[in-house]
């Protein structure tokens, strides 16, 4: 059961809001349309319902708002526009990674493959899909969760009469199987047809709450569909005989051999067409076109069984309906952020390998620092740890560390790029969960990349020079951390930067801008000796900590400090507690109400 009441959009400067005091229910069990002309608020409806939009009103989801409900996905299913979601990734990976952000199983998206028809494609890239294809995508990832309530705003804008009639056979299962359906349309002959009842709405308000026969039979026009080789001829045969009987009859010919006939019947445009011997293929009462619209009715509401409407006395709405009055100013419904994924983690991998990027991007890394590392050997004077990275003192950063960059930028700009988590539904949640696992993910991929180029580049090396400038240092830890904190470095200042900036090429220019704007001003100020020496340092810490750590630790806790008093290692480490608290202030101003 959906019951929305008293919904009104936030006004408008120079206009009134576009949805104004809107109140409808959908019932279990039955196929509900929310019909009206184009900018008659339908979408902004859907919003609403859905706390997308800032505004007045509540809706609830059998008995709950949507914020109350622990998990969205499995109470209600959207469909708003087409699929989001990257173009290159296949449908079947596609949906699993969603099943991951509603925390039901893999499986479930082969299951909604069978489900929509399109087990066949499930290899088939988002890109490459059809109108009618994409709308079975949407519909799939709508019913991951098996939720109680579907809504779509137009869900068979643009599709053929066959994919028409499969997605309202679809719609009309769901509902069988007690869940509530509610979708939108501006076509009053497909409301007609497809739904149970009829909610009618202009200008953002509620004109009239009907069943859909009650409304066929008093808002649409009845019709004769006449098809004939001779419709000119029978058009004016037809226009005399009404003109000779003083009758009101209205012709239109919709093509070569069709016609529409209204203010008769199937008898007397028969009786006609035999009498003047014009051949008839076909011969049929339909429900036509909409009739003139009827004026909205100020300040009202349809009946809903909640609470705020007990104790209200009804009024006769035009068509039939029934209205109620408002006693009560609804609440005020702010914009909230939709959830992060149940199962952040395997939502992560999925999204990251859902793709070939990871792979294109190692690749392209690898050849590049190959090609450099041969370049650096075959020129000299340069040491191994920087030959085995392939980092000439010309440029800021090794390609390696731009790689992880670029894939920690990607974690968030191809969340804000293609939104598949927040399909319509305003930014990408700032969530502690999906947070943690972008940079868990993106760290790992950061060392997995840098121990590929490392060997890579050895390999190079030993084909091509016969190991002549390798050789195994004595002291290998200390430039092996300082690699690796390089790269998680620049991978978690991709990450951080995309998701304050929502974009991919902010984040790899925040990874570019460390070395090349925050290491000359860390340098200068580290330049000098120090008045107050290290010196000892270990063995006092180990005389003040709990736990006693073997003396040969304290030769890896100066290795680390001494990575750690680098300039390009400071600057990652300022840079990345600069992102972390402008990531912070942005996700804690995005939930501030209007």
């Amino acid at each position: 059961m959906l019951q929305a009441i008293g919904l009104t959009s936030k006004p408008r400067s120079d206009a009134p809001p576009l949805v104004d005091d809107l109140t409808l229910e959908a019932r279990p069990g039955h196929v509900t349309a929310l019909l009206g002309e184009p900018g008659s608020g339908k979408t902004t409806a859907l919003r609403l319902m859905l706390e997308l939009e800032p505004g007045r009103g509540v809706t609830y989801f059998r008995g709950r708002p949507l914020h109350r409900i622990p998990h969205p996905g499995r109470e209600v299913g959207v469909v708003l526009g087409d699929v989001p979601g990257n173009p290159a990734r296949t449908v079947r990976n596609q949906l699993r990674m969603l099943c991951a952000a509603a925390g039901v199983p893999a499986s479930r998206a082969d299951t909604m493959l069978e489900v929509v028809g399109i087990a066949g494609l499930r290899d088939q890239r988002l890109g490459s899909l059809s109108l009618g294809m994409e709308r079975r995508v949407a519909l799939a990832s709508a019913l991951l969760g098996d939720p109680c309530t579907l809504l779509l705003d137009e869900p068979a804008a643009g599709l053929s009469p066959r994919e028409r009639s499969w997605l309202y056979g679809l719609l009309r299962g769901h509902a069988s199987q007690g869940g509530a359906v509610l979708f939108t349309t501006a076509d009053a002959k497909e409301a007609a047809r497809s739904a149970d009842r009829v909610v009618s709405i202009e200008a953002g308000r509620l004109v009239a709450d009907q069943e859909a026969a009650e409304f066929a039979r008093t808002r649409l026009r009845p019709r004769v569909a006449v098809r004939t080789p001779h419709a000119a001829r029978l058009a004016d045969v037809l226009g005399r005989e009404a003109r000779a009987a003083q009758r009101a009859v209205e012709i239109v010919e919709e093509s070569g051999s069709r016609l529409s006939v209204y203010g008769s019947n199937c008898a007397e445009v028969g009786e006609a067409a035999f009498r003047h011997g014009v051949l008839v293929h076909q011969l049929a009462d339909e429900t036509g076109d909409g009739g003139a619209s009827t004026a909205p009715v100020p300040h009202a509401r349809a009946a809903a069984a909640t609470p705020a409407a007990a104790g209200t006395a009804p009024e006769p709405a035009e068509g039939g309906g029934t209205l109620r009055r408002a006693r009560s100013q609804p609440p005020v419904s702010a914009v909230r952020r939709v959830g992060g994924p149940l199962r952040p983690l395997r939502y992560e991998l999925l999204r990251v390998f859902g793709t070939a990027t990871p792979v294109l991007t190692a690749a392209l890394v690898v050849v590049v620092s190959v090609l450099t590392a041969l370049v650096l050997a075959r020129a000299g004077q340069t040491p191994q740890s920087r030959l085995l990275a392939a980092w000439p003192g010309l440029l800021p950063l090794p390609p390696a560390a731009l790689g992880a960059g670029l894939l920690g930028a990607l974690a968030f700009g191809e969340e804000y790029r293609y939104p598949a988590l927040a399909a319509d539904r305003g930014t990408v949640p700032r969530r502690l969960g999906l947070l943690t696992a972008k940079l868990a993910v993106c760290a790992a991929l950061a060392l997995l990349l840098g121990a590929l180029v490392v060997t890579a580049d050895a390999a190079a090396l030993a084909l091509v020079f016969d190991s002549g400038p390798l050789r195994i240092p004595a002291e290998w830890l200390s430039p092996a951390a300082s690699w690796a904190g390089l790269l998680i470095g620049c991978a978690w200042a991709g990450v951080l930067a995309s998701g304050v900036f929502r974009s991919a090429t902010a984040g790899l220019a925040a990874v570019l801008a460390v070395p090349v704007g925050v290491v000359p001003l860390v340098g200068k100020a580290l330049e000098g000796s120090s008045a107050y020496p290290v010196t000892g340092l270990g063995p006092r810490l180990r005389g003040l900590s709990w736990v006693q750590w073997p003396p040969e630790a304290d030769r890896l806790l100066v290795g680390a400090l001494r990575v750690m008093t680098q300039p390009v290692a400071t600057a990652l480490v300022l840079s990345l507690m600069v992102l972390l608290c402008a990531y912070g202030f942005t996700g804690l101003r995005s939930r501030v109400r209007w």
